[in-house]
């Protein structure tokens, strides 16, 4: 497809406020630039998953530390395609049939380009994120549901959430011994009277070494209550923070070549700005998976109806497959009290 239909331009490493979009005009051959943040990102609601049939490709610009992505237009420079992703997924641009000059049939354009700023987060848009794997492979897209991967951002929900679990989890087997339970006569230490030394009926009394402890712990539960729907407010709530901040990635398959752990790291070393990730399938973890990942203290995998709160946010980067997505979309929309 001839001409630079839509691009996107982002800054990287730049703590400036976000540009505003270009004004589009005809004399711009159809051409939408936007200097953003990594933070910032564009709706993408708009698009149909079956009318996506255009794909992303990468161009850098030296001069300026400019990232380039544009859509019918292949590459002239080699460009890191996870990057590209990673950035990219939630990155997109549209004009309408005029200001494209006919290019791009009207029905994947919209009417006007439409860039989100942060204060858009959270309208329960459906979103559409690109699909891939360890080989970096395009495989396809899938839509994500608004009300779990674009939920308003609720830290008071979130708090409340992993203090929730983390009390639940704690063991509570602390015991101290009262003074029925510490070894030791029952005799009375000395008479009453007749010594001038204080009155004592027990040498096992708090008082004394090696004595009972008063108020002491006792092996007891640190669990409380809190409602489902908070607990589920609290992972849509997650979900939707990475989806944001563009570290959200969905694969197709978590299958890799062979057990070496060095196909992980290879591939986590394509990754910016990515200390800690959650490897998320929709089943049970492949074996060759688990040796590869086991002694790699950055990189954990979980099935997804062990997906939780606490685990999301104690990685930055959340990698989950097709089959992990739907189950936890399906996880969300089945009835509490069913």
């Amino acid at each position: 497809m001839p001409g630079k239909v839509a691009a996107i331009v982002a800054r990287r490493r730049s703590n400036r406020p976000r540009h505003l979009l270009r004004q589009l005009r005809p004399a711009f051959l159809g051409r939408a630039i936007a200097a953003t943040r990594p933070s910032s990102y564009v709706e993408t609601q708009q698009f149909q998953p079956s009318s996506i049939v255009l794909s992303f490709f990468g161009q850098t610009d030296n001069n300026n530390g400019f990232r380039r992505f544009e859509v019918g237009r292949a590459p002239q420079s080699g460009l890191n395609n996870l990057w590209i992703h990673s950035l990219a997924q939630r990155r997109f641009c549209s004009l309408d049939s005029h200001e494209s000059g006919g290019l791009i049939p009207p029905e994947l354009l919209r009417n006007k380009t439409v860039l989100r700023s942060d204060s858009d987060i959270g309208k329960y848009a459906d979103l559409v994120t690109r699909v891939t794997n360890f080989h970096c492979e395009d495989k396809g897209l899938m839509v994500l549901a608004g009300d779990v991967f674009d939920a308003p951002i609720r830290k008071d929900i979130v708090q409340r959430v992993v203090r929730w679990q983390l009390a639940k989890r704690q063991q509570g087997t602390h015991s101290t011994k009262t003074i029925s339970d510490v070894s030791g006569t029952g005799r009375k230490a000395y008479p009453q009277k007749g010594t001038g030394r204080a009155r004592h009926g027990s040498l096992r009394a708090p008082q004394f070494r090696h004595g009972a402890t008063m108020h002491g712990p006792k092996p007891r539960s640190h669990a409380f209550k809190l409602q489902k729907k908070v607990r589920r407010l609290g992972l849509k709530i997650a979900l939707s923070a990475r989806t944001a901040e563009g570290k959200l990635i969905v694969f197709e398959d978590l299958e890799v070549p062979s057990h070496k752990t060095k196909n992980i790291v290879n591939y986590l070393a394509q990754l910016e700005n990515t200390r800690k990730v959650l490897l998320v399938d929709g089943g049970p973890i492949d074996d060759k998976l688990k040796l590869a990942t086991r002694n790699l203290q950055y990189v954990n995998v979980l099935p997804s109806i062990g997906l939780n709160v606490y685990s999301i946010l104690l990685h930055d980067t959340l990698v989950m497959t097709r089959d992990a997505v739907s189950h936890i979309v399906e996880r969300m929309h089945t009835p509490i009290n069913r």
